[in-house]
Order: C-alpha cells, then sequence, then structure tokens
C-alpha cells in the first residue's frame, strides 16, 4: 500500500467546463485530465469519488467571518465556526477582531490562529483590530502583529468604523509598510444613531429608524481619497447600497488600491422584509431595497465589487428571539453562502463558475495576501478545493448547521447547490455532505 494518501476525483467539472478527472496526491494535485484510470500506477491505492456532473472549484476563502473566541463561546468558537466554514466549501476564513479581549495585540491574534490550527477544519488568519479595544481613539499594535506567528496582513475594527480621518490616514501610512490592508466598516455613526433599519419607504411606514445609505456613501467617499493620497491600500466591507458602488467604481477607474466586498445576504434579500419584525433579518449594514440589490449583483458581476464575503454573524438564541429593538444585529452564513450566490449570480447569468471561482476564492485570497489558497486547479497546486453538486436543490434547515447559532434568515427558504466535499491540503473535511 502507498504511504501517501491518494483520492481521484472522477468526471468532475472543473470550475464548470468540461469532465476532468482529478487526482489529488498528498497535499498536493497530482493531475488532471481525462481517462486517469485508478489502475494505473500513478493512481493505485487511490479512493475514487464519483463526481460526475458536479462543479469543482478551488476551496472558498472568506475575508470576513465571526468566529467569537475568545469571549463569545456561546455564540461560536473557532471549532465550530471552522465546521460550518468547512460544511460551506471553505478552506480559510479570516476571523474579526470584535472578540473579547479584543483582537488588538500580537498575543490575541495568535491565540486566535493557534485555536484555527488545532480545529483543523480550515485555515483561520485573524483580522487586526485597527484602534486599541476598538475604540477609534489609538492604533493599535499593528507592526506586532503583522510580526507575530499570526502573520497578519488585514486589518479592521469592524462592527464599528474607524470615523477619525487622522487615525485612518495613519492606519493607512501604517500597513503600507509591509503591504497590509485596512478593511473599513463604513458608518458615520452621528447619521446612524438610534438606527434600527435602511432609511426609505418601509422604515417611515413602520416607524424605524432609518440608516441612510449617505452614512455609508460619505465614509467610503473620504476613505477612497485617503488611500488614494497615502498610496496603501483599502478594503470596503459589506458594501450594501448603489452609490456605494459608484464611489467605489470611480475610485477604480483612478486606478487606487480600493477593493470591496458584497455578503450574500445583500444580493438577495430587501428592507420590505423587515415588515415581518423578525429580527432574524436585523443586519449591519441594514438591509437595503431591491435597487440596491440589483446594484450590487450587477457590480459583483462586472468587478466593481471584488468578492462575496459572508459576514458571518452568530449570535445565541436569546440575542434574537426578542423584539426588534432589543435584538443584536447580524446573520450566520457560511453555510448558505455558496447556494445564495448560485440563486442570484449564476442561476440569473450574471456569473458563470469559473467568475463564482474568482470572486469566492482568487480575489479574496489575494487581498488578504494568503498563500496557498485561491490557486488554479492545476497539478502541482494545494489540494484545497470545493465540490458542489448545483442540481441539488433543499430547504434550509438550520438544526442541521455545523454552527453553534442557528440565526440564519433563509430558514425555511429553497436554495440550489449542496457542497459534498471539502478538501483542506488534500484531506477531505467534508465527505458526501457531512463533516468529516
Amino acid at each position: 500500500m502507498s504511504e501517501t494518501p491518494k483520492t481521484l476525483l472522477r468526471g468532475a467539472k472543473v470550475l464548470g467546463g468540461e469532465a476532468r478527472d482529478v487526482l489529488i496526491e498528498g497535499e498536493r494535485i497530482a493531475a488532471v485530465g481525462t481517462g486517469i484510470e485508478a489502475g494505473d500506477a500513478t493512481v493505485i491505492d487511490a479512493t475514487v469519488i464519483d463526481a460526475t456532473g458536479q462543479i469543482l472549484l478551488p476551496g472558498l476563502v472568506d475575508l470576513h467571518t465571526h468566529l467569537r473566541e475568545p469571549g463569545r463561546e456561546d455564540s461560536e468558537t473557532v471549532l465550530t465556526g471552522t465546521r460550518a466554514a468547512a460544511a460551506g466549501g471553505y478552506t480559510a476564513v479570516h476571523a474579526m477582531a470584535n472578540t473579547f479581549p479584543v483582537a488588538d495585540t500580537a498575543g490575541v491574534v495568535e491565540q486566535v490562529w493557534r485555536l484555527g490550527k488545532e480545529s483543523g477544519y480550515c485555515d483561520v488568519q485573524p483580522v487586526g483590530a485597527v484602534t486599541v479595544g476598538l475604540e477609534g481613539k489609538k492604533l493599535a499594535e499593528l507592526g506586532a502583529m503583522h510580526d507575530s506567528a499570526a502573520g497578519v496582513r488585514v486589518f479592521s475594527d469592524d462592527g464599528k468604523c474607524v470615523d477619525d480621518a487622522v487615525i485612518m490616514r495613519r492606519a493607512l501610512e501604517y500597513v503600507k509598510a509591509f503591504d497590509g490592508v485596512i478593511a473599513q466598516h463604513a458608518q458615520e455613526p452621528r447619521l446612524t444613531e438610534g438606527a434600527q433599519m435602511n432609511e426609505g419607504v418601509v422604515s417611515a411606514e413602520l416607524g424605524l429608524g432609518g440608516w441612510p445609505a449617505v452614512a455609508e456613501e460619505s465614509i467610503i467617499a473620504r476613505d477612497v481619497l485617503l488611500a488614494a493620497h497615502v498610496g496603501s491600500r483599502v478594503h470596503i466591507c459589506h458594501l450594501s447600497t448603489a452609490g456605494s458602488v459608484e464611489i467605489v467604481r470611480w475610485a477604480k477607474s483612478k486606478g487606487w488600491n480600493v477593493t470591496a466586498e458584497v455578503t450574500p445576504h445583500h444580493l438577495l434579500l430587501t428592507d420590505e422584509l423587515v415588515r415581518s419584525y423578525n429580527p432574524v433579518y436585523k443586519v449591519n449594514p441594514p438591509l437595503r431595497t431591491e435597487a440596491d440589490v440589483m446594484a450590487l449583483r450587477e457590480a459583483l458581476a462586472d468587478g466593481t465589487i471584488d468578492c462575496v464575503a459572508t459576514d458571518h454573524a452568530p449570535h445565541p438564541h436569546e440575542d434574537k428571539d426578542c423584539e426588534w429593538g432589543a435584538a443584536a444585529m447580524g446573520m450566520v452564513g457560511l453555510e448558505t453562502a455558496l447556494s445564495v450566490v448560485q440563486h442570484t449570480m449564476v442561476d440569473t447569468g450574471l456569473l458563470d463558475w469559473a467568475g463564482v471561482a474568482d470572486r469566492m476564492s482568487h480575489r479574496p485570497s489575494a487581498i488578504g495576501r494568503l498563500a496557498g489558497h485561491g490557486r488554479p486547479i492545476a497539478p502541482g497546486e494545494p489540494a484545497n478545493l470545493t465540490l458542489l453538486d448545483s442540481a441539488y436543490r433543499g430547504v434550509v434547515n438550520p438544526a442541521g448547521f455545523a454552527s453553534r447559532s442557528r440565526n440564519t434568515p433563509y430558514e425555511g427558504r429553497e436554495l440550489p447547490g449542496r457542497v459534498t466535499y471539502t478538501f483542506l491540503r488534500g484531506r477531505a473535511t467534508v465527505v458526501d455532505g457531512k463533516l468529516a
């Protein structure tokens, strides 16, 4: 028997194209072609998986995940969150810094990084806080976090906006030295005091405090100008309005180093759902209008928006099973993201599967400077792979989630696609739709 484990995926549609056999040997892809036979010397002792008709993608990468550990293990842990990630087809996630204590020191980011190593279900790349305690007053230990074992390259106060222009400028200047990026939660706090949902027709009718689009757009406009002035990289988290799209499109036309992400829920759901007063639809930034949703889809399709990021935000049931005004903001998203993208982008003809691979693996890996992920499906490359049965249709049932939390907006909704296998450096973390 061979000592190196081998897996042969037979008949997979690589990036949705022609059927190919893909041989995994150890941690890497050994061969991609047609007619690779299990009896060949190169594939003796290989585990053979019939992947006929299924879509083979590079392992998905999430730039925006809340794993809650340390401090809120009642919502999620690194272990449960990475299990959820693997179930959703992810091989790497970026863990946001709004933990307790905040990930604003080398010690905390190394703790999260090591917990990720121990979990084994996907790679965990910690995101460092921009400011101490997310308070927006003093820069955190950006250099020390970068120089730590965690090798932090992405910094964000997500959950809060870096609203002080001087602090934002200094952060952009600091991370430029090591090719880092500031990921901004664009929300002008003075314009959103007491806000409960998108400001518009629905908020007026419901009498809920409105969250104007300009609160997001004004920060994005400022920050793309600052990034251009400094010559540094800025990334816009969970972009949600048509106006934000136009600002990012303009910044990119100038050649500025600006990237942006959109969440699956902002590609599908609108503020009309808030009429139910179901707190599962309460999220930051809020669900916007149908016009915003369509603008976001078009921008993701044409590349103005670089990538899809889940903003996976788990909460215990008591933080969501309450009245709207008291409920926490956020939704879980790792286990449904690929299905929502298939529904909104692929099944509508806006993206092909190669485009999905670009927006959910290649580009987020590039933005996060994450080595070994987002690579081509080719011989010699790391075997970080996701196999998807795109013909599957099923009703979302959060009772079966790997996440510790159940606050999904898709419960009872039929969505397409099912991850059948996820491979992390050649090792199956999901087998036939179930966690290994």
